[in-house]
């Protein structure tokens, strides 16, 4: 397979990440406030945001090993990026959303549940918002987007 497509959809498919990972979060965040009971809808939410953020780990991951000796030609700090921030981040990112959404599936009382989304989603949220190559970071200028 080549690089370009899986680079592609890698880009494209961080735009369903971050809207499913940010609506369920707020979603979830909205319904703790208000002290209503889960509705299923938001339960899709966080199931969607699940895979999507599962999909994309593996596009990336796929793209990190296809592409580790190019990193040896980067720029040190772009070099850095790459090799440890942006993969370390999202992999951390994606830890959290998973293990929030098995704690709350676990969680007896549904403003625990709703607690548990809300926190780690929005903090993955935080955290995959700062390790994407943006147009206006350094690392994201040449990369072309969508």
């Amino acid at each position: 397979m080549e690089t370009n497509i899986l680079g592609f959809f890698h880009s494209l498919l961080r735009y369903g990440v971050l809207a499913f990972v940010a609506a369920a979060g707020l979603t979830a965040l909205n319904g703790l406030l208000r002290g209503r009971p889960i509705l299923v809808y938001e339960r899709t939410l966080a199931m969607v945001a699940v895979v999507f953020c599962h999909v994309q780990l593996v596009l990336g991951l796929i793209l990190y090993f296809m592409r580790f000796k190019a990193f040896g030609m980067m720029q040190p700090a772009h070099q850095r990026f790459w090799k440890m921030e942006h993969i370390g981040t999202m992999v951390i990112a994606i830890v959290l959303v998973t293990v929030g959404r098995a704690m709350s599936k676990r969680a007896k009382e549904e403003p625990r549940k709703q607690r548990l989304i809300a926190i780690f989603f929005l903090i993955a949220l935080v955290l995959m918002l700062w390790a994407t190559p943006w147009p206006f970071k350094e690392v994201g200028r040449d990369l072309g987007w969508l």
